[in-house]
């Protein structure tokens, strides 16, 4: 048996970004929306309401697959031609 060589690889370089548990665009993205509601339009019970939903829903799809949202943007990108 041969012995091979072994590198340590931080945690951190193998775990995706994640703030508050969505995806880091996501969640910057859903923050930004938001706040245009809540503060441009003057409608903070809509921007409030909407963060609270838009996060929740990226949290769960980000505990099944955390590069949920790379998958998504692949997906819009590739011509339909199996329909």
């Amino acid at each position: 048996m041969t012995t091979g060589f072994s590198i340590p690889v931080h945690r951190s370089l193998t775990e995706p970004i994640l703030m508050g548990g969505a995806p880091r665009s996501a969640a910057i993205l859903n923050g930004t929306i938001a706040a245009a509601l809540g503060l441009g339009l003057q409608l903070w019970v809509v921007g409030v309401l909407y963060w609270m939903i838009a996060h929740g829903v990226c949290v769960f799809a980000a505990k099944r697959d955390p590069k949920f949202l790379d998958v998504i943007i692949r997906h819009v990108r590739h011509a339909a031609f199996l329909t």
